[in-house]
């Protein structure tokens, strides 16, 4: 029955959502990927904001429900039956009678399961399409019968992109360069490292007395570079999703200062390499928003660049939805761990591999520490702390590793503040 249900709701919010798009005809920009779509959805619309009425997806909502609900501008109604029938009457009310519409929207599109992007794709018909990066091992390979099925899922929505859209994808990934071949409209390529219609470079990570306080990179296209500073986040990932912001604002005629200036103010969404002050006078980088390979070889790579740290802490919880692949991408995370940190913890029953092979690979077993129970994991953690550490909290979203963080942040008072899941119903499981 529950299934049932979900499925109406699924149906009668699509319909309607049609509905909306093919009355108001707004300019749809859609991001997806599988690494930093909520940065990049979050980049692009503090970019826009000033230039005209836009609206993005809120949080994550970048399911089959979640875009027709951002679309319509209703809440997700979560467990509460009678909180979602009164979204579809105000759905229908929207749809059909709503005189004021945003002229842009900026919507993030995921995949759980095969077939999701083939059905969002069969009604939404995006002006730009804007692809950060597919792994080789994507989250959510587990419900799919191979990597190559993920991409080719998430490539679907290319088939939905208008006749005179255009494409904006990373030009580092060379699954995404392959992917142009069959484009007919127009790409634009971002990049940190191979030449391309936005590249940015030299990024490098800013201090204030030896402690992380940001980082900073030049930003080119054409003949015009700029210098970009992000307070308060750290690691590669910026620059991709501040080059793919970049590129958007180009089809709207905002210049690359404008887009500079801009990004100065923006705030990096909670747990994307977030800087946060730690008890004892510790730095935290809060990663916890999710975690997958990519993002967290990326993660340790930029916490072994950081100076100054008197001990670098991995904290490092399990990566969900790998499937077949869950065991062997624990391994090559724990081979890579012994390069970037002088103590590992782990939360939870596959990362014991990554600790198992952290010890095979030269780390001394009194610097590893396995914890299966979170809330146990941060209060031990506060007394093992010591001045000057630098800490890296990272684990997909169901370890709820912001826990963690919560336990050893100066300011635990502005949890809601600075963390992921924060809301009622998150704070509820």
């Amino acid at each position: 029955m529950k299934q049932i249900f979900k499925k109406f709701i699924i149906a009668v919010l699509a319909y309607e959502a049609r509905i909306l798009l093919n009355r108001t005809k707004p300019f749809i920009i859609t991001v997806t990927g599988s690494v930093g779509k909520t940065s990049t959805k979050d980049a692009i619309f503090s970019v826009l904001k000033t230039h005209c009425h836009v609206r993005k997806s809120e949080k994550s909502f970048n399911s089959e429900i979640g875009v027709p609900l951002s679309i319509l501008g209703l809440p997700n109604a979560w467990d509460n039956p009678i909180s979602w029938l009164k979204n579809l009457i105000d759905g229908a009310i929207i749809a059909f009678f709503s005189k004021k519409y945003p002229e842009v929207l900026v919507l993030e599109t995921g995949v759980d399961r095969p077939g999701d992007m083939a059905n969002l794709s069969s009604w939404l018909r995006p002006n730009i399409v804007v692809m950060t990066r597919l792994p080789d091992v994507p989250v959510h390979v587990e419900y799919f019968s191979s990597p190559e099925a993920v991409v080719a899922e998430k490539l679907e929505l290319l088939n939905a992109l208008k006749p005179d859209g255009v494409f904006i994808y990373n030009h580092d990934d060379e699954k995404l360069q392959s992917a142009t071949n069959g484009v007919r409209q127009v790409c634009i390529g971002y990049s940190r490292y191979t030449p391309t219609q936005f590249k940015a470079s030299a990024d490098t990570v800013l201090y204030r007395d030896d402690v992380a306080i940001g980082s900073t990179f030049t930003l080119t296209h054409l003949d015009e570079h700029v210098q970009i500073k992000i307070m308060g986040s750290v690691g590669v990932q910026n620059t991709y999703t501040y080059g793919a912001a970049a590129a958007v604002a180009s089809q709207f005629d905002i210049s690359l200062s404008e887009v500079a200036t801009t990004l100065q103010n923006h705030q990096v969404p909670p747990g994307r390499m977030s800087l946060l002050s730690g008890l004892k006078n510790t730095l935290i980088i809060d990663d916890t928003y999710n975690s997958s390979p990519t993002a967290a070889e990326s993660a340790l790579l930029s916490l072994k660049e950081l100076k100054g740290a008197k001990r670098k802490i991995a904290i490092l919880g399990d990566m969900l939805e790998l499937g077949r692949f869950s065991s062997r991408e624990h391994e090559k995370i724990g081979e890579l761990v012994p390069q970037c940190a002088d103590v590992l913890i782990t939360l939870g029953v596959r990362s014991r591999k990554t600790a198992q092979t952290a010890l095979e690979h030269g780390m001394s077993e009194k610097v590893i520490f396995q914890y299966d129970d979170v809330a146990r994991a941060g209060r031990e953690l506060q007394s093992y702390l010591s001045p000057g550490d630098v800490v890296l909290v990272k684990a997909s979203q169901s370890i709820r590793a912001e826990r963690i963080v919560e336990e050893i942040m100066s300011e635990p008072e502005r949890a809601k503040e600075l963390l992921v899941r924060q809301d009622v119903s998150w704070k509820k499981r």
